[in-house]
């Protein structure tokens, strides 16, 4: 009988082990495989978001912390010279346009007004005595005329005497070969004659004498009417000389009060009482807060897409991130601030290393929100732009509302 080999018989619990093991594996591999799609898909959906993003609004905004609050400051100075009788305001006050913050001494310029308003009724009276003298020589004219036609009278009464005396003269003459007529008749009718012509002379000149004094008394009156120029004294040139400098001497003593030029924050007061002023003198700075606006510098490679009206976001240090306040670009700067330096950078000589640029850019702020939560200049801000090319109306409105908030 042939040798057999024993048959190696599997327990059932072993096989249902085996089978449970590959049961998980194959549950394993499935897991691993789902958390790898989804892993992929969620890579696949994070970059297509992140490059839709960029493809929509990755170039529309440009920021900058490079920013700070601006105003057009009003140095105060005076306009006159003086000693100063009071200051009515200090550092951080609060002012209104046309407050008084300082008074000077008043003394010489009410002295001053004084003379010229004495000046003036001086020149007024004159004026007037000019214009009263000009009917006198007028008068005076008139008056030659009479003398003149008197004595032309006169001189047609002595050429007719001459006339007479003449023939008179003559008669005697033809007669005194006959002896009709004596010596002594000759002689006065010779010195009849002679006396008629003296007397003819003289009236001549007389006439050319009545003729002259007209001529003179014509010139007087010329010279008159040329200084009173045909209209009222307070017309005359000497007269309104005199006005203008009592009207400046008036603005002179209002000047002695130095008002506020503009509303805002007084600051570096550096004027005492007692002290004396000239003219333009720096006594203070008046900060228009209400009016501040901001200077971002941004890099020249950010500004490709900036425009004046487009809207910007800005945020302080002083505030935080809680405090938003909106503007508008106003406009660029003719300069980037190495070009405006006090000692511009000379890139032309040396070892040269190119610097990215930037360029200040204007932005008015909304004056609502600026009396709200008000800002002092130097105070940093973050500023963001919104290059999205705006609408035709909103960009009207917007550029009026900048413009606004920058004057």
């Amino acid at each position: 009988m042939a040798d057999t080999e024993p048959q190696t018989i599997e327990h059932p619990d072993a096989q249902a082990e085996a089978r449970a093991e590959a049961g998980a594996d194959a549950q394993r591999r499935a897991k691993r495989k789902r958390a790898f799609l989804v892993f992929g898909g969620v890579v696949v959906l994070v970059a297509a978001g992140f490059g839709l993003y960029e493809w929509i609004f990755g170039g529309r905004y440009v920021d900058t912390d490079n920013a700070y609050v601006a105003a057009e400051t009003a140095q105060v100075t005076p306009l006159v010279a003086g000693p100063v009788l009071r200051v009515a305001v200090t550092d951080t006050q609060v002012v209104r346009k046309g407050d008084v913050l300082v008074e000077l001494d008043a003394t010489d310029a009410k002295i001053a007004l004084q003379t010229a308003e004495a000046d003036y009724a001086d020149a007024l009276r004159k004026a007037r005595q000019t214009v009263a003298t000009g009917g006198a020589l007028a008068a005076q004219v008139s008056e030659r005329d009479a003398e003149i036609a008197r004595m032309a009278a006169q001189v047609q009464v002595a050429t007719a005497d001459l006339q007479r005396a003449e023939v008179d003269l003559k008669r005697r003459q033809s007669l005194v070969s006959d002896g009709a007529v004596s010596g002594e008749e000759l002689t006065t009718a010779r010195n009849a004659y002679a006396q008629a012509q003296g007397q003819l002379a003289a009236a001549r000149a007389s006439l050319a004498q009545a003729r002259a004094a007209r001529g003179t008394a014509n010139g007087q009156e010329a010279a008159n009417a040329a200084l009173v120029g045909g209209t009222a004294a307070e017309a005359n040139p000497q007269v309104l000389a005199a006005k203008a400098r009592l009207d400046k001497a008036r603005i002179d003593l209002s000047r002695t009060i130095i008002r506020a030029p503009v509303s805002g924050v007084v600051t570096q007061r550096n004027v005492q009482v007692g002290q004396s002023v000239t003219a333009g003198t720096v006594l203070m700075a008046v900060v228009p807060i209400g009016q501040a606006h901001v200077d971002a510098n941004f890099k020249e490679s950010q500004l490709t897409n900036v425009r004046p009206g487009q809207p910007v976001t800005l945020t302080s240090d002083l505030y935080g991130d809680e405090v938003v306040f909106h503007g508008r670009v106003v406009g660029f700067s003719g300069g980037t601030g190495s070009a405006l330096a006090v000692i511009p950078a000379q890139n032309a000589t040396g070892s040269w290393i190119k610097v990215v640029q930037r360029l200040p850019v204007r932005v008015a702020l909304d004056p609502e929100e600026l009396r709200a939560h008000p800002l002092r200049i130097g105070l940093s801000m973050d500023a963001t732009v919104d290059t999205r090319p705006p609408h035709r109306s909103s960009t009207g409105a917007g550029q009026g509302a900048a413009t606004g908030g920058a004057h």
